[in-house]
């Protein structure tokens, strides 16, 4: 039989459903003030939903994704292929089965109708297979839904959902790996100030320190790429995991259903064993939080103080109500709360693994939750690194000026190593750290104190003091490095 084809999931389908059993509009809001808005029916509640501030929370790809009537359109695409490969394999008539692939499209329902039979039932698929049924045959409605269990369906749709999630990442995640290529290899011999724990520490280059963040989300494009396969897997063992219902042909059945939709066959249910969905959760959480490093980065770096990037600007931006010089980066500061907010769904999508016997919904209950947002913080925060990093000015001469104010400080280590031939490298040590903590003591200038040592002139020699306070000379191999990880990125394919 020719593989089902699936109805496209797009947000052109309707506006999002607002809930699905949603309470009459109060004539009041929460405070019990008079709202202003007689017409307000109180549905965007939630900041992803707010018209106002919610594209800062989410992106359409997402939102197209996990729109609730998306959502019940994907149950329908499950319940049309398990139809179709119950057909295949023979235990359905195949004319049933075309007849509930054809019935399954959301458009011919009527939406109100659906969300009153899950508030009436508390159920929330039979009101939509009963939906289904309506549209079917007397023969077809008789074969909706067979010898499937409720969360069959609804945790295989999750899976579909989390492919298009994995999909949308791939195409974001390979983007900023190109922006960023081009800037570290731009910059490979830009030298800057290394610092560490917010201090002066070394000479650097900004396009290592570039090519760092590539190395880190290659190590999340190779997690994503081998989550997909343990992750992305179809639900279908019955009400508790027996297959019972599918009697001798339901291993058939397990591989026709997983190939129509392009997913893995498990090796046994997994209504109550949630690591692969926690496992999602996670690994989109970590990507994030890398994601959040980078900007968080490019902010501290953005300061005036420091001033050595700074973030695009557009005409009609701004910064702050009462102070027009404002210009605030604000991009990296959102993806810093994406990452925030993402860490927190990987405590749902944990505590949605502890469940009981054969079948528990609390921790569905969880997934619906923790999948939907950190799909959305995720897909939202790498949205926002990429326009940041397009929009970018690295101001190299600002770096060098910085490297050289402080070359004093960020030489000391290779004075240390150009003595340590005579004296050793303990010896050269101690030396060099006396001298450098009493100049911080004193407010003295390292440079003139080491230039005046006796102790480190019979070390090193005057000829080569001036070459040891630049900067451009102790970048050791950072411009190998560089090259190492353009070309591990260019190798690695998704």
């Amino acid at each position: 039989m020719e593989p089902q084809t699936l109805v496209p999931i797009v947000s052109a389908i309707a506006p999002p459903l607002a809930t699905f059993a949603a309470p009459a509009a109060s004539a009041h809001c929460a405070s019990g003030a008079e709202h202003a808005l007689d017409d307000c029916q109180h549905e965007h509640s939630h900041v992803l939903d707010s018209k106002t501030h919610g594209g800062g929370y989410a992106c359409a790809a997402t939102r197209a994704i996990f729109c609730s009537r998306c959502r019940l359109q994907r149950w329908l695409d499950v319940e049309a292929a398990l139809a179709l490969a119950q057909a295949e394999v023979g235990i359905v008539p195949r004319t049933a089965a075309l007849d509930i692939q054809r019935a399954a499209r959301l458009p011919a329902m009527d939406l109100q109708r659906i969300a009153d039979g899950v508030a009436r039932t508390g159920h929330s698929l039979m009101p939509l297979l009963h939906a289904l049924q309506e549209q079917c045959s007397p023969e077809a409605r008789e074969f909706v839904h067979y010898g499937a269990t409720t969360q069959d369906i609804q945790d295989t749709a999750q899976s579909l959902e989390m492919r298009d999630v994995f999909d949308a990442m791939k195409g974001e995640l390979d983007a900023l790996l190109a922006q960023l290529a081009v800037l570290a290899d731009r910059h490979r011999c830009s030298v800057m100030v290394a610092r560490t724990h917010s201090i002066p520490a070394l000479p650097t280059t900004f396009g290592l320190k570039v090519a760092g963040w590539i190395d880190e989300l290659l190590r999340h494009r190779e997690r994503l790429r081998q989550a997909r396969q343990r992750v992305l897997v179809v639900q279908l063992f019955g009400g508790v995991g027996t297959m019972a219902a599918f009697g001798p042909k339901a291993m058939p059945l397990l591989d026709a259903f997983a190939r129509r939709l392009g997913l893995e066959v498990p090796l046994a249910g997994w209504h109550v064993a949630r690591d692969r969905v926690a496992e999602f959760v996670s690994v989109l959480a970590m990507t994030t939080a890398s994601l959040a490093r980078v900007a968080d980065e490019i902010r501290t770096l953005n300061r005036w103080e420091i001033g050595e990037v700074e973030v695009g600007w557009s005409a009609g931006q701004i910064g702050s109500s009462t102070m027009p010089h404002k210009r605030n980066p604000e991009g990296c500061e959102q993806v810093v709360v994406m990452a925030r907010l993402a860490k927190a769904q990987v405590m749902l999508a944990l505590d949605a693994m502890v469940l009981e016997h054969e079948r528990d919904y609390r921790g569905t209950r969880l997934e619906w939750c923790a999948v939907a947002d950190v799909s959305h913080y995720a897909l939202m925060a790498i949205r926002l690194l990429g326009e940041t990093v397009a929009g970018l000015t690295v101001d190299h001469a600002k770096m060098e000026r910085n490297a050289q104010a402080f070359s004093d400080s960020i030489c000391m280590e290779a004075f240390v190593f150009e003595m340590a031939g005579k004296l050793g490298k303990s010896s050269a040590y101690e030396i060099i750290f006396e001298l450098t903590q009493a100049c911080q003591r004193d407010r003295v200038p390292i440079r003139e104190a080491v230039e005046s040592d006796p102790r480190v002139l019979a070390a090193v020699g005057e000829g080569r003091l001036a070459r040891l306070f630049e900067p451009s000379a102790h970048l050791g191999m950072a411009e190998t490095i560089v090259d190492s990880v353009l070309s591990e990125a260019g190798r690695r394919r998704y």
